[in-house]
């Protein structure tokens, strides 16, 4: 097909899209710097950033921490069974697809109205793998056969808050069912002082996987701010020396705790269960502004 106008142009002129979906208002924003790139909210709270032309391109820390993790999962550029737990504007989908050429993947997205709006505003690759269900992450994941997945990505916010019942032992036990042997587990966990939801969540995955790492901006880790933190988890050693020369030297650098470091970082905390489970803290109002 021949291009009318090139995609500078055209994104120049690019304006917002704003549309209700089932979690609130989602806006869709023109990245001004780059052609055909898109930052999606909801309500207001930084979901999202797609950049269409170069879907390897990761413009969020928290993302560029689970492409870290996803780039380590298996030997570069071998395609892996992925399992995507809360679909956004499916970057990091599009990340796999980009760098894990011929990767089968499965996106789990609640939100049908989000779905059908980054369907249509931001198409998917026709070429790529990806299959997505409009269903509960919990619900999906357990549609996925036993010993399916090579990596299994959870990332679910309703809210700007992860959900109760995907911060629990059992349903980390549909994660490690659905995983192959030796297949990895990666989480976008988010909390601020004093931290107690980071901390059982992480006692959690302890009781669950021999192998546990974290990565987060080292004032997240001393409970000085809010923020995100990547939990990356597996039955086998974790490439912790290149985890954390790619944590280092990232933009914005972030931290690798592990082993005894991450256990004393637990302060005793109990595994959750889905009889205490509750949702993650809400992110104070000035974390967007």
């Amino acid at each position: 097909m021949g291009k009318s106008r090139s995609p500078r142009r055209r994104q120049a002129g690019a304006e917002t899209v704003v549309e209700n979906v089932d979690g609130g208002s989602a806006q869709l924003i023109p990245d001004r710097d780059r052609p055909r790139a898109w930052t999606l909210l909801i309500d207001g709270a930084p979901q999202s950033h797609v950049d269409l032309d170069d879907p390897g391109h990761l413009a969020f820390d928290y993302q560029r921490r689970l492409g870290h993790v996803i780039d380590l999962a298996a030997p570069p550029g071998r395609p892996v069974h992925a399992v995507h737990l809360g679909g956004g504007a499916f970057t990091l989908a599009r990340y796999v697809a980009a760098t894990r050429p011929r990767s089968t993947q499965q996106v789990v997205e609640r939100d049908a109205a989000l779905v059908q709006l980054v369907r249509r505003a931001l198409p998917l690759d026709p070429g790529a793998r990806i299959r997505v269900r409009s269903v509960d992450a919990r619900e999906g994941l357990a549609k996925v056969p036993d010993g399916w997945a090579d990596l299994v990505v959870a990332d679910v916010f309703s809210g700007a808050r992860t959900p109760a019942h995907l911060t629990s032992a059992e349903f980390l036990d549909e994660v490690r069912r659905a995983l192959k042997p030796g297949g990895v587990f990666a989480a976008n966990l988010a909390d601020g002082p004093p931290l107690a939801h980071l901390r059982g969540q992480i006692a959690t995955a302890a009781a669950r996987f021999a192998e546990l790492a974290l990565v987060a901006d080292a004032a997240v880790l001393r409970g000085k701010r809010f923020g995100n933190a990547i939990l990356a988890a597996c039955d086998h050693p974790l490439p912790l020396a290149e985890l954390t020369r790619r944590a280092a030297s990232d933009p914005h650098p972030g931290r690798v705790e592990h082993g005894r470091t991450l256990t004393d970082f637990t302060g005793g905390a109990l595994p959750v269960t889905d009889a205490t489970a509750v949702a993650s803290p809400a992110p104070p109002a000035s974390v967007f502004h």
